[in-house]
């Protein structure tokens, strides 16, 4: 599945992160990260590639075409939340 523009822009937002986080997490330049977002450039497979894996690993699901387009959701915490 590739990776949109769209959903890049989506899933930075479901993890409030910034051009600049993504970019740290990615090990992928900032300028490649916004020039790809504004539809400027087309990334290497290799560096698209790096951008999704940094993405999921932070608790991105990537959603595959089902007649409504692709998408982006979180992914359910595991982690046992406390209470007081």
């Amino acid at each position: 599945m590739e990776l949109s523009p769209a959903q890049c822009r989506a899933a930075r937002a479901l993890l409030d992160w910034s051009q600049a986080q993504l970019s740290s997490a990615s090990k992928v330049a900032t300028k490649t990260l916004a020039d790809f977002e504004r539809g400027k450039r087309t990334p290497y497979d290799r560096t698209l590639a790096d951008i999704r894996a940094a993405l999921e690993a932070a608790g991105v699901i990537f959603v595959d075409e089902n007649g409504e387009g692709p998408g982006v959701r979180l992914r359910k915490s595991t982690s046992a939340s406390v209470h007081d």
